[in-house]
């Protein structure tokens, strides 16, 4: 697992364990996860995704630079992929 899920998963958990005691306050009010937060999950993912294509493409192009087109091609196809389901997710969560 790498570090930056590693740091995710416990920025989640901490974010969780704050909610406890707040909604033990008061019984009328409570803490939901709005699509705002999901939208905001959605665009972190889709950096970190684009970025980790655009890093390893930059390498590969540097390792073979006479393959750079076809890794570049390769490379704007994948970020397109990604970026149609970012904002399909997007929609989603403003309409939830």
């Amino acid at each position: 697992m790498s570090q930056a899920v590693k740091l995710v998963i416990m920025a989640a958990a901490v974010v969780v364990s704050f909610a406890v005691p707040a909604l033990a306050q008061d019984a009328g009010t409570s803490i939901s996860f709005s699509g705002a937060f999901g939208a905001g999950l959605v665009m972190l993912g889709a950096g970190f995704g684009i970025a980790k294509i655009g890093a390893a493409a930059v390498e590969s192009m540097a390792r073979q630079p006479e393959a750079s087109g076809d890794i570049r091609g390769g490379m704007i196809v994948a970020a397109a992929l990604i970026e149609g389901a970012t904002f399909f997710a997007l929609i989603v969560c403003m309409v939830a």
